[in-house]
């Protein structure tokens, strides 16, 4: 098929734009992970800006690893994305599936509490007050439990229990199977696509997470890795005879940001063969 001349040209302002765009992405990032590879005298001598390095050194990352707190924070983010995201798997999978159930006493009630939630919360201060009375402040757990069920994600998993056939239900009863059991060995196993892209987003939320551990963190060896990277993005350079032996605070601001990065992204494309089919399951229902 021949394309008109405005067709080409459509396609080149399309294809123009998508090439800005793709740019406007990988600099940025190629600008970071080349700085965090290039020796503090080169990089100061170009003023700050290199995108093709001349020499190459790791040296950044081992004094990020052993002249910082990084190695402790990376085990406290580690427990606190890997235990809160299975916590909030959990408590959601057992709020939805109830409240997927129409036939459920009092399920208006509940599911207006969660809209709720979403629209008002109880503020800063009292959040405060109610982790200090259960005893969590400097704990873990206070990076956790406060944020243990999103309602957003409540709703759609939800969503997603309710386009499942009611026939599908109805047969497990028959067959003597109780809701914990059709829970656990008819729904959880259906919505395994749904549960990965909602898990997704709870590590994601677990591993950037800044905010409460400044609110209920004094102890620095339960700070996590975001509070230990503001630290040193705050770092201001000392400057000393041999440049190249100081400590490179602007090759370890960037190691550090890629130290916080990679994880999530090594671990998101093994779960993107189930993201988009995650999101659109439960949104339209059948």
């Amino acid at each position: 098929m021949v394309k008109s001349l405005e067709d080409r040209i459509v396609n080149f302002i399309v294809y123009f734009l998508l090439g800005l765009a793709a740019l406007a992405a990988i600099l940025p990032l190629m600008y970071v992970v080349t700085v965090s590879i290039t020796p503090i005298s080169e990089v100061l001598k170009n003023g700050g800006f290199i995108l093709i390095p001349k020499s190459i050194t790791f040296s950044a990352y081992g004094q990020l690893f052993t002249q910082t707190g990084i190695p402790r924070a990376l085990a406290v983010t580690a427990f606190i994305t890997i235990v809160g995201t299975v916590v909030n798997l959990v408590l959601t999978a057992l709020m939805a599936y109830p409240l997927s159930r129409k036939l459920m006493p009092g399920r208006s009630f509940f599911l207006l509490m969660i809209l709720f939630t979403m629209l008002f919360s109880g503020g800063i201060i009292p959040t405060y007050l109610v982790v200090k009375s259960l005893g969590l402040l400097d704990s873990v757990w206070s990076m956790i439990l406060p944020n243990a069920v999103w309602s957003f994600n409540v709703l759609i998993m939800k969503s997603f229990y309710e386009s499942m056939p009611e026939e599908l239900f109805e047969s497990a009863r028959i067959d003597g199977a109780k809701e914990l059991r059709i829970l656990l060995q008819i729904v959880i196993p259906l919505s395994i696509p749904s549960m990965l892209t909602i898990g997704l987003f709870y590590m994601v939320g677990h591993w950037n997470e800044f905010f409460q551990a400044i609110m209920y963190v004094t102890d620095r060896s339960l700070f996590p890795l975001q509070v230990i990277i503001r630290e040193i993005l705050m770092m201001t350079q000392q400057p000393l005879e041999n440049i190249d032996n100081i400590l490179p605070t602007e090759t370890m601001q960037m190691a550090s940001v890629i130290t916080a990065s990679l994880p999530i992204i090594i671990v998101y494309p093994f779960i993107q063969k189930h993201f988009t089919k995650g999101m659109m399951l439960g949104s339209v229902k059948g």
